[in-house]
């Protein structure tokens, strides 16, 4: 028993004695295992000072020991895993500068790129051992800091795409160590200041882009003498080149363009052995290329274009390895030098819009692969080289306007390499070789305005990636071949003004993708095709002058988006068509044929008069074309009762006024309108009474700012909004309008943004703007009512609602073809907007849900309520009283201008198209701060196409789809200069819809069109 109680005792003992070494075990270990070190409790305060929408800090956890495995950071390797590096490019973050980040001793890189940060604190300075500071691309504003020379390290500093103004300060020279400098594309308004040249250890400056006040180069920066990269582009430089430049021994590219620099451009040049590229184009640089190329033999890039320069090609330019010589938009006179045909590495040679002369070098094209040639607008003569494709290579030939002569060289029906041939407005003839019609990869063939002759081969039918086809003016004779209607991407087919005979080709009703056919002064007999309307993409028919005979086929009518018909000067007979009234056309011409009958009623009017002139069968009193009566020998009897006649019309006149009258007064004790206050921009089949009977709640099919609109099918409202609703009404005749009716306001009761006189502003422009407009890509006004507080506006209605509407809630029943037609049908509205009115009109509004859609898919553009005329606004005669647009399509330079520009517009159709290739509306949660345009751009950058494509897109159209992505951010680029024209954004869709490369490069790492509105034609 004894025994049992020791054992017991010393068990009881033991089990005490491991409970208080586990006790303290655990009291030892707690703080390793549950404390945060004191670096991460300050990035904890850093999270809580950052708004974070998207949780890219979700992992920056307190339960931790160490914030080593956070999202962004990065530690040493020491024992106390001290924090280094601080990277949170495009988190989507916003706030102020964390200072937090300063108390992290050890801290040398903070990357904060492409977020929302909005304001950098003086004491940014106390970061002392930061040797990367990158705050680009974010939302900061004011001065920039001077105490960042206060940084020690600092080796690289990055400021680029903020808002910050100001001067540079002046402390920044007082950097030791900085190697690269990137301040461009800010709003700094000071100059290029001498105090960088104090920073000899700089390799990298980047200023561009920054409305400086207007000032020299500064001497003082030749002082870099271990600078790499400069780049002053768009910085309002005046003056020349300095001498001290020439101490920039280290540098490999020098860009300073889009300046207004003068003088020659300076031999100092050469000194320069290590230059790769040389940007001087855009500015007043005058003389003549100075001689001693041979010096730079690491240049690959030389523009110059958009000068003055005077002169010849020295002949030692020859010498060097070019990629690209670019020299558009000078003044240059003179030979180019045969030995720039010895140059090995030749690739890009571009001299368009220069006074040059003489002939090409006969070897062009020999000893290297050349690819491009653009020598248009010029004055050069001679022959065509022979051998410009002699390395198989060549892509692009390009010779508008100039005086070439001759044939087309036989080698270059060999050239299976070419994709893109303009040789329009010269000087050449002979017939085309048989081959050269049917290079398998062309997508554009112009030869416009020649003296051509001969036949189109057969071959053409090998063309199979040819989409426009220009070969007008020329001489080209004999029959149009059947192969043409094997061209299934054949977009545009102009062959006027030549030779041809017979008859316009059967097959050339297969051409599904045709939006323009122009055969006119021509000699071609018999009628027009069986099946035309099958051509359900023609925008243009031009068969004028001719020998065409028989009747003008009713399928016409049938065209969805025909625009424009002639078909003039032939020998059509019978009756017109009344189909031809479901057109919605600009130019009608129907003259001088032997059409008979009467005009169809919407026809029969003054203003088509000319439309029918030369058909002696034609009659109808309306078009005053009626032959004058003979007067015979009872004309007496016929006075007498058409005395009689007037005097019972008087009476009955009399009664229906007075029936009128007082119906009015019935309607005004109704309704409260007169109707006496309508006006019509075409003739109408319908009664406007029949409108007021259909206004109610039933017929809205949408809404405005403005008010509601009305689909007029006697009843739905089938739209509202801040102005008002939209009606739908069916008219006794069947036909369908929509009907906006603005909200009723008066002036002391209005307590909205808008007052009753923004209200009338936005109804009469919309009235002046769309009552002068005539195009198939813009919503037609059939008529308005004004009447006191009821204002009334009656539209051709589209049944398939907006874009906008439709893309966002049933956006995968809209595929890529559909969605392709109406992006190019919106562009054509706005590329005629803001370059075929007069005056231009810039919209303001354009958004997807102001792209209408008609039946048949077909896009127009409509909602012309603040939209102004360019030329008033140039004037001065108006500005903007506040922001105009709608959330997430409004272009930046809002920011900071309150001037209205068609580059606004631009930028918002880039919107619909990113809209209509990712399916994403503008303004998503998904973005946090972000809007479409930004958040494409991004995702572009960092995790490729595929993530931004809609997934309901067929993916076989991807190349395409790519394509049209490229214009829409390029669309919507941050500077309203580099933006494309929308006459070239029809263009580059055109090419895009049709061409199987895109014709969207890129330039310092931006998207850019190869070509620029101004110079070589697209």
């Amino acid at each position: 028993m004894h025994i049992s109680l020791s054992l017991s005792l010393l068990y009881m003992g033991n089990l005490q004695n491991f409970l208080i070494l586990l006790f303290l075990s655990l009291t030892l270990s707690l703080p390793l295992c549950l404390s945060l070190n004191q670096e991460g409790l300050y990035l904890q305060r850093v999270k809580q000072s950052l708004s974070d929408p998207t949780g890219s800090l979700s992992t920056w956890s307190d339960r931790d020991a160490t914030p080593c495995n956070w999202t962004g950071i990065t530690c040493d390797n020491s024992p106390s895993s001290s924090v280094v590096s601080v990277n949170l490019t495009t988190a989507s973050l916003s706030g102020p500068f964390p200072s937090f980040l300063c108390r992290l001793r050890s801290l040398s890189s903070i990357s904060l790129s492409n977020n929302s940060i909005n304001m950098l604190p003086a004491t940014i300075s106390t970061c002392q051992n930061l040797t990367l500071l990158d705050l680009s691309q974010n939302l900061l504003v004011g001065p920039i800091p001077p105490t960042l020379s206060d940084l020690p390290n600092l080796r690289y500093l990055n400021l680029d795409g903020n808002n910050f103004s100001g001067d540079i300060p002046a402390s920044l020279g007082n950097f030791q160590q900085l190697e690269t400098l990137i301040l461009s594309e800010n709003l700094l308004s000071g100059t290029v200041s001498a105090v960088l040249g104090n920073i000899t250890s700089l390799k990298w400056l980047q200023l561009a882009y920054n409305p400086f006040a207007p000032s020299r180069l500064a001497p003082e920066l030749g002082n870099l003498t271990n600078l790499e990269y400069l780049w002053l582009a768009g910085c309002n430089l005046v003056g020349e080149i300095p001498e001290s430049f020439a101490k920039l021994s280290s540098l490999t590219n020098l860009d300073v363009s889009i300046n207004q620099l003068t003088g020659s451009i300076p031999n100092l040049i050469f000194q320069l052995k290590n230059v790769v590229q040389i940007e001087l184009y855009q500015n007043s640089f005058t003389g003549t290329l100075p001689a001693g190329w041979s010096n730079l033999t690491a240049l690959r890039r030389f523009d110059a274009s958009t000068n003055k320069l005077t002169g010849t090609i020295p002949d030692d330019l020859c010498e060097l390895p070019l990629e690209s010589l670019n020299l558009q938009e000078n003044q240059l006179v003179g030979l180019v030098p045969e030995s720039i045909a010895k140059s090995p590495n030749l690739q890009e040679f571009k001299l368009f819009n220069n006074q040059l002369t003489g002939s090409l070098p006969s070897q062009l094209g020999v000893n290297s692969p050349l690819q491009i040639l653009d020598v248009s607008e010029n004055m050069f003569s001679g022959e065509i080289p022979e051998n410009l494709c002699a390395k198989w290579a060549l892509v692009e030939l390009v010779m508008i306007d100039n005086l070439f002569s001759g044939n087309i060289p036989v080698g270059l029906g060999k050239c299976r390499s070419l994709s893109r041939v303009r040789l329009r407005s010269n000087r050449l003839f002979g017939e085309v070789p048989a081959e050269f019609w049917g290079l398998p990869h062309v997508y554009l063939l112009d030869l416009f305005n020649n003296s051509f002759s001969g036949n189109i081969s057969h071959m053409i039918s090998g063309a199979r990636n040819l989409s426009i086809l220009m070969i007008s003016k020329n001489k080209f004779s004999g029959s149009i071949p059947d192969e043409i209607g094997l061209l299934g991407s054949l977009i545009e087919f102009s062959a006027n003004e030549n030779e041809f005979s017979g008859e316009i080709p059967g097959p050339l009703v297969q051409l599904s993708q045709l939006g323009k056919l122009d055969l006119s002064n021509n000699e071609l007999s018999e009628g027009i095709p069986v099946g035309i309307q099958s051509l359900n993409h023609l925008n243009e028919l031009n068969l004028a002058n001719n020998r065409l005979s028989g009747e003008i086929p009713d399928d016409i009518g049938r065209l969805p988006g025909l625009n424009y018909l002639d078909l003039s000067g032939n020998y059509f007979s019978g009756k017109i068509p009344l189909g031809l009234q479901n057109l919605k056309l600009s130019k009608l011409n129907l003259s001088s044929n032997r059409l008979s009958g009467k005009i169809p009623p919407l026809y029969a009017q003054e203003v088509y008069r000319n439309s029918f002139v030369g058909n002696p069968g034609l009659c109808d009193d309306l078009a005053g074309l009626c032959p004058p009566q003979v007067r015979d020998r009872n004309q007496g009897y016929v006075w007498i009762l058409g005395l009689i006649f007037a005097v019972t019309g008087t009476v009955l006149i009399v009664g229906v006024v007075w029936f009128v009258w007082k119906y009015w007064n019935i309607k005004e004790s109704r309704e409260g309108i007169i109707l006496s206050k309508w006006r019509s921009f075409h003739k109408l089949g319908f009664s406007e009474f029949e409108i007021f009977d259909c206004l109610n709640e039933e017929n809205v099919i949408g809404s405005g700012a403005s008010g509601k609109v009305y689909k007029v099918v006697l009843n739905n409202v089938i739209g509202s909004g801040a102005s008002g609703k939209v009606y739908k009404v069916v008219l006794s005749n069947g036909e369908v309008v929509a009907v906006k009716k603005l909200w009723e306001r008066s002036n002391k009761d209005d307590t909205s943004f808008e007052s009753a006189d923004s209200a009338k502003d936005e109804f009469k422009v919309e009235v002046e703007t769309l009552g002068k407009i005539r195009h198939k890509n813009i919503v037609r006004l059939w008529c308005c009512c004004n009447s006191g507080n009821c204002k009334l506006l009656v539209y051709e209605y589209m049944p398939n609602g907006s874009l906008g509407d439709l893309l966002h809630s049933k956006g995968a029943l809209l595929d890529w073809p559909t969605r392709f037609r109406i992006v190019l049908d919106a562009a054509e509205g706005l590329s005629y907007l803001h370059h075929d009115c007069v005056p231009p009109i810039v919209h303001r509004d354009v958004k997807s849900n102001n792209i209408l859609l008609d039946g048949e898919f077909a896009a127009r553009i409509a909602d012309f309520g603040v939209a102004k005329f360019v030329e008033a606004v140039k004037r001065g005669e108006e500005f903007m009283s506040g922001i105009a647009g709608s959330c997430g399509y409004i272009a930046p330079e809002y920011a900071y201008t309150l001037r209205v520009n068609e580059k606004s517009d631009i930028y918002s159709f880039g919107v619909v198209i990113l809209e209509l290739v990712t399916g994403r509306r503008p303004i998503d949660p998904e973005f946090g701060e972000k809007d479409l345009a930004k958040w494409v751009c991004i995702t572009l950058d960092q995790k490729g196409v595929d993530h931004v494509l809609d997934p309901n897109l067929d993916s076989s159209f991807k190349e395409q789809i790519c394509r049209v992505l490229d214009i829409g951010v390029l669309c919507v680029g941050p500077l309203p200069i580099n933006r494309p024209s929308m006459r070239r954004v029809v263009k580059l869709l055109q090419e895009a819809g049709a061409d199987n490369k895109p014709k969207i490069g890129k330039k310092d790492g931006k998207l850019s069109p190869y070509y620029s509105d101004e110079g070589s034609a697209i």
